[in-house]
């Protein structure tokens, strides 16, 4: 859950808080989320309302990304979570998702970027955008989360055999075919990742620590991306967490996380990228006060169930599952 101050038209952080979930780990075969998540998700929205409450912000602008956007009983989870907490929660489409993540790099870099492309790791889907203005001129989502692609091809605990990762190449190829023919065509003068797992792998090939503030220009290069995988994947996931940067809840993903980057990398023609802090929560922010509460009422509502508009005041909350 992020809180902040709207100064000039920029939010500026004064409160964040996190729970950890681990939705994906009670997720069935079909998607499904099970009974212990889903009570879990309630325990955390009622808290991230009451932390809003406490911090004198409107009600939190509450949206759920793949791992419940994905699932069959996703219907019955956003209910649940409203009548727990009196907060509506919504589901945003993939697209909208990059879209938003593309709006938070985008005013994080400037305009000095140029023609930009941005990639995002979920646990459930990569985000692709690219875009010479303000918003993308296209963006996507592909089924190439890092937890999905772990659960489907390095669900063991020892490092993977050859083929798996081979296996699991294939399949990020054959979904990034025609996104990286149009990243090529479109040659970006910037290209920017976001999310915790480009960060952490960012960290693990050199990038300075988040100790070091937000303002430190960090990068994630190719080359290096492609030795980390090497790394990675010679270790079995419990001991990834000993290695710079990989946190223990991301261990047993960041082999995947690491396969999706630097295979799209390639495949795009990028040598590296510059690591955007500002990410999805922050482009959910910035649309709200460059747009407009209204704003956020309509694309909520074109989700699973329509959020309240935040009232007017300085502070607005947004927490993101």
């Amino acid at each position: 859950m992020l809180i902040a101050e709207v100064r000039g038209g920029v939010p500026l952080p004064v409160h964040t808080v996190k729970w950890k979930l681990r939705l994906s780990e009670h997720v069935a075969a079909d998607g499904t989320l099970a009974d212990e998540a889903v009570e879990r998700l309630v325990k955390a929205v009622a808290a991230a309302g009451a932390t809003a409450r406490t911090w004198h912000a409107p009600q939190p602008l509450a949206f759920a990304t793949e791992v419940v956007r994905g699932a069959p009983n996703r219907r019955e989870v956003l209910r649940r979570v409203a009548a727990g907490t009196g907060i509506r929660m919504c589901t945003l489409p993939g697209e909208t998702e990059a879209e938003l993540t593309f709006l938070a790099a985008r005013r994080w870099l400037g305009w000095q970027a140029g023609p930009l492309t941005v990639l995002d790791i979920g646990g459930g889907s990569l985000d692709v955008a690219f875009g010479r203005g303000r918003l993308p001129d296209f963006a996507v989502a592909l089924p190439l989360g890092a937890s999905r692609l772990t659960r489907e091809y390095l669900a063991g605990e020892g490092p993977p055999a050859p083929g798996e990762l081979k296996e699991l190449r294939r399949r990020i190829r054959h979904e990034l075919r025609d996104v990286s023919s149009r990243i090529r065509w479109e040659r970006p003068r910037t290209a920017a990742v976001s999310s915790r797992t480009f960060q952490q792998l960012a960290r693990l090939c050199g990038a300075a620590p988040g100790r070091h503030g937000p303002f430190v220009r960090r990068e994630l290069r190719r080359r290096e991306l492609r030795e980390a995988v090497r790394t990675l994947a010679a270790l079995p996931a419990a001991e990834r967490a000993r290695l710079p940067g990989i946190s223990a809840p991301r261990a047993a993903q960041s082999l995947a996380g690491a396969v999706v980057g630097h295979t799209a990398l390639k495949l795009m023609g990028l040598r590296g990228a510059v690591v955007s802090p500002w990410a999805i929560r922050e482009g959910v922010l910035l649309r709200c006060v460059e747009d407009g509460a209204d704003w956020w009422a309509d694309v909520s509502a074109a989700g699973d169930a329509a959020s309240p508009s935040p009232a007017a005041g300085l502070r607005v909350a947004g927490p993101t599952v």
